[in-house]
């Protein structure tokens, strides 16, 4: 049985989120602060966490470095899509916003602790040298690594697992949608150039080859030019 940790100061919602959880098979723990939080993992490791912004003491954004290794769904009236772009980039699985439908709420809690159950090796994605983790959207060569966006780590590993290999748009579009389904042809240009200048920056070349009227293929990093 996977035990959810839930961190809301606010009584009712913990309230409601523990009823549906529980309704749901899952077992699960509460936490009204974010120094109760931390006090909580260090008793015992949950297998997820939904975890609110606005807590008294140390708030969501504080928090969220210390529970690494654990799922992290923030929850949250705040609705600034930067801001949960930077939450999303600093470690949280998913962000949903208040109010919310607790079938949504639920099905995000499944599809995260299933994402952490996939095998290491299916998450970890190594081609001459460059390291893709899918998991932590980051990618390294040598001593060096770039944080990447979600979609920048599915381009990323298509292109990897298709090494040398031209790749075309609508293909590379059509792979990516299950995690970016509002990509467009445009927004796809900027993430495979965003990500080709990361990759620049840690290996010093080019490892991604633009070819003109059809798409992109990767080459590996002893090879790029």
């Amino acid at each position: 049985m996977d035990t959810i940790l839930i961190v809301d100061d606010d009584v009712a919602i913990s309230k409601l989120l523990s009823d549906a959880l529980t309704e749901e098979g899952f077992a699960v723990r509460k936490a009204y602060s974010g120094t109760e939080a931390l006090m909580a993992v260090a008793a015992g490791q949950p297998d997820l966490i939904l975890l609110d912004r606005m807590l008294p003491g140390l708030s969501g954004e504080e928090v969220l470095p210390s529970l690494q290794g654990i799922p992290v769904i923030i929850v949250s009236a705040r609705a600034d899509t930067m801001e949960k772009v930077d939450l999303l980039l600093g470690g949280a699985a998913d962000y949903i916003t208040k109010p919310f439908r607790v079938e949504e709420l639920i099905a995000r809690v499944r599809v995260a602790l299933r994402d952490r159950r996939q095998p290491q090796e299916e998450t970890r994605l190594s081609v001459g040298g460059i390291v893709l983790d899918r998991n932590l959207h980051t990618v390294s060569f040598g001593e060096k690594s770039a944080k990447l966006t979600r979609t920048e780590s599915a381009i990323a590993g298509i292109l990897m697992n298709n090494r040398d290999r031209v790749m075309a748009k609508l293909t590379l579009l059509e792979l990516i949608a299950q995690d970016t389904p509002d990509c467009t042809e445009d927004s796809l240009k900027v993430h495979v150039h965003n990500l080709r200048r990361k990759l620049r920056e840690i290996t010093g070349r080019d490892c991604i080859v633009a070819v003109w009227g059809i798409g992109f293929r990767f080459v590996s990093a002893e090879n790029a030019e």
